[in-house]
């Protein structure tokens, strides 16, 4: 949680200390400051880790001071970059960073691995990616976030420590004559009882915005009795001005002052955990947000190829790195699709910064570079993410009316598009709108791939995966399987335990496929996901998927309203639907119309087909879905947002029809322990030979499945 008294932003005379003496003509890093070296790094007591023929390794940590020219076409769409101008026309920030890398320089393998912290959290790379002597690379990009802490406000962060949340200090958006600049914002509340005080929150962390006024007559609460997924309202009640407060926390007749986020609100009687609360209010102060897309080029860029900085700062890897692929996860990879669609693979000096590009678990493009913008948003209704071009060549919108236009267009125009994988698992279809990047908005012609692209999908598995294994096959399953939370602001929790197929083996085999495709030019394995044309992409409905009638499944599961909807929504003429930039007026936002979704089609099993080969999947214990159903609260019945579940298999014949389970049952299936150890067995080599599972991870697969209580 950060913590920011009202009206304090970072002062003038925190941009002031970074303010350097020359400002040399090109945006870029200009300073480096090294806070902590860790070396070796990866101990326990006594004992540091090595890693293969790379050895030990170390980590050095610290702060990048950057300044950008708000003039320079790369930087000039960066939304309100020119109210952010220091006296001599630049804009600066400070971003922190950690490097992890071999200690001997000479074991060094070249490839720099260029990651994306997700919401400001630690991120390295691999134990794998260490074994080839890789270097990791992590800088900060979220300038609104809980990154700061409690440093945010008027208390800046002196230092990064290896062990500490990434965060990026940017100045606040000031109207030309130095007034506040202020807009409409809304936020919501969601199964939340009782008398106390209530927070603002996006995802997990506080809606980064403070009120202008605490005058509730300027603001607007209303409780909502239900609401669909698609936006559909019923039992919308507007709160009397009178009957509620922005406050700090307290309740209504012992409010505490609001002087930090987060932004709370009292409300006379309490709340009932059975509405919805939605305020829309005029905030004050944003953030140039977009800043973070700049700043997380310049800091790859100075890595990648500076000597030092202008003050003589050696970079501590400069002439190690000969290849680099930049690396995020779920909101970090949606932020690197968004990165490449606005042009940020070219640096100043017009070079391209990655030669690689992996999106992992991401279907959208982030929701950064505009005012009021909320970044650690999940898609929940309202939330922007969607807009514009989410596929890989000019393809037109036609259901939005949008051109032909395309997340590669400015690094098709400068020479400078990467290699790209993707990978996503079934959440990304259910939950997080990716089906329109493969079959766009009309959502009737697959878009084709252009050369630099690969995409793999995991099918029936939930976002990130599962913790892997082969004992989620039993009927104490569900008696231990602790419930499944739902993703999002206090969403609820899932009626099926948790999905335990793993992404693991897949990620490090595509890995080393990356690694190739990029320092060798060895092209990895082709694209495998669901099509239109192959009749594996079908509409969100159990007759179309031909999903079985499952026992602990309501008879219609699944239907259209366990898949979140892909909206139309309409911001205002002052944002761009294409680039997703601009300031939005209409707040929360029009849906306009709710767009047509196509989900992957299932075999007997309700397990989803035409995705790449896993071994879990070629031996089931159940049936693995990218979905779940919320069990009671405001969402009761709906998707469990991006969490999937499980149905395990019948351990006998006579137990699967006392429970009218049309799957065959483990016995049936497999005969024996031995027989499921063999079934895995004959898996791991159909793995292997698509190119998807390395062979120390087969190895270790077919081990567990004997150490398993699978028929035991």
């Amino acid at each position: 949680m950060m913590n920011r008294p009202i009206g304090a932003v970072f002062a003038a005379a925190c941009i002031t200390a970074i303010t350097l003496a020359s400002a040399p003509a090109s945006a870029r890093v200009t300073r480096i400051v090294i806070d902590q070296t860790v070396s070796p790094a990866f101990c326990k007591g006594e004992h540091c880790n090595s890693y293969g023929s790379a050895g030990q390794y170390e980590q050095i940590s610290g702060r990048a001071f950057g300044e950008l020219d708000p003039n320079d076409p790369l930087n000039a769409l960066i939304q309100d970059i020119q109210l952010v101008k220091d006296r001599d026309g630049k804009v600066r920030y400070v971003a922190t960073f950690v490097i992890t890398k071999p200690i001997d320089n000479s074991k060094v393998s070249g490839m720099l691995w260029h990651e994306v912290p997700n919401r400001g959290r630690l991120v390295l790379i691999s134990t794998q990616e260490r074994e080839f002597g890789d270097i990791g690379l992590a800088t900060a990009w979220q300038g609104d976030n809980a990154g700061f802490g409690t440093a945010l406000g008027t208390t800046v962060r002196e230092t990064m420590g290896t062990g500490a949340n990434h965060w990026l200090q940017l100045p606040v958006v000031k109207n030309s004559d130095g007034s506040p600049v202020t807009g409409p914002v809304f936020a919501r509340i969601i199964n939340r009882s009782g008398p106390g005080a209530q927070p603002l929150i996006v995802q997990t962390n506080p809606v980064p915005y403070m009120p202008a006024s605490l005058d509730t007559t300027q603001a607007t609460l209303v409780s909502r009795e239900h609401e669909t997924i698609d936006g559909k309202v019923r039992g919308e009640t507007r709160i009397a001005a009178a009957d509620w407060k922005f406050c700090g926390g307290g309740t209504f007749d012992d409010p505490v002052p609001l002087t930090q986020l987060p932004v709370q609100i009292c409300l006379k009687g309490g709340f009932d955990g059975a509405k919805l609360y939605q305020v829309v209010y005029t905030a004050k102060d944003p953030y140039p947000l977009g800043i973070g897309f700049a700043a997380w080029r310049d800091l790859g860029s100075f890595f990648k190829y500076a000597k030092a900085d202008d003050h003589g700062t050696a970079n501590p890897i400069a002439g190690l790195t000969t290849h680099s692929i930049a690396r995020g996860r779920s909101q970090s990879g949606n932020y690197l699709r968004g990165w490449l669609h606005l042009g940020f693979n070219q640096d100043e000096s017009k070079k391209r910064v990655h030669d690689g590009m992996w999106p992992v678990i991401a279907g959208r493009r982030i929701a950064l570079n505009f005012r009021w913008a909320q970044p650690d948003g999940v898609l929940e209704l309202y939330q922007a993410g969607s807009e514009g071009p989410q596929w890989w060549l000019p393809w037109p919108d036609r259901a939005r009316n949008l051109p032909a236009r395309s997340i590669q267009d400015r690094c098709m125009a400068s020479n400078t598009c990467p290699k790209i994988i993707e990978h996503f698992g079934a959440a990304e279809i259910w939950a997080l709108k990716l089906g329109p990047e493969w079959i766009g908005t009309d959502a009737k012609q697959d878009i084709p791939l252009p050369d630099n692209v690969r995409r793999y999908y995991v099918a029936s598995s939930t976002h990130g995966g599962g913790s892997g294994g082969f004992n989620a096959s039993l009927a104490e399953f569900h008696q231990k399987a602790k419930p499944v939370s739902c993703p999002g602001n206090n969403w609820g929790r899932g009626v099926l335990p948790a999905n335990p197929l793993s992404h693991d083996e897949p990620w490090r085999a595509i890995t080393v496929h990356f690694r190739n495709w990029v320092m060798k030019d060895v092209a990895p394995p082709p694209s495998r996901f669901p099509t239109l044309k192959s009749g594996e992409l079908v509409e969100p409905n159990k007759a179309a998927m031909g999903f079985p009638t499952l026992p602990g499944l309501r008879a219609t599961a699944p239907e259209a309203d366990l898949i979140n909807p892909f909206l139309d929504y309409d911001w205002g003429r002052q944002f761009d639907a294409n680039d997703a930039s601009g300031i939005p007026t209409v707040v929360p936002p029009r849906i306009r119309q709710t767009l047509p979704m196509r989900v992957p089609k299932v075999n007997a099993d309700g397990n989803e087909i035409g995705g790449i080969p896993v071994v879990l999947l070629e031996a089931p214990l159940g049936t693995y879905t990218g979905w779940n159903i919320t069990a009671g609260g405001f969402h009761d019945g709906q998707i469990c947002n991006y969490a999937g579940g499980m149905v395990p298999f019948a351990r006998s014949k006579a137990e699967r029809e006392a429970n009218n389970d049309p799957r065959p049952s483990l016995e049936e299936r497999y005969g024996s322990h031995a027989g499921y150890v063999e079934a895995v067995r004959k898996a791991t080599e159909k793995v292997k030979a698509a190119g998807f599972l390395l062979e120390r991870d087969a190895a270790a697969l077919i081990k567990q499945a004997e150490a398993s209580n699978v028929l035991k």
